[in-house]
């Protein structure tokens, strides 16, 4: 197998740098859904491409809007 087969995976854009979101704002229920799992957790890193930065600024979120009945703990 040839070295030129292989290709480097391309690094994912972390969505809210792209849009230049200031604040994730917790009652935004429909980009909150977007970033959790079919059993409403938080999806990783690794699988939503955020930077760190965001990824806490998300979980803080989801928390709140969990707390605000806004998005369920449960499925």
């Amino acid at each position: 197998m040839s070295l030129e087969l292989i290709k480097p995976k391309e690094k994912k854009t972390c969505y809210f740098c792209s849009q230049a979101a200031k604040e994730i704002d917790y009652k935004e229920v429909d980009i909150l859904k977007r970033f959790l799992s079919a059993a409403y957790k938080i999806k990783k890193r690794k699988h939503t491409g955020l930077c760190s930065f965001h990824q806490r600024k998300f979980a803080r979120a989801v928390k709140r809007a969990r707390q605000m009945a806004l998005l369920p703990y449960l499925p």
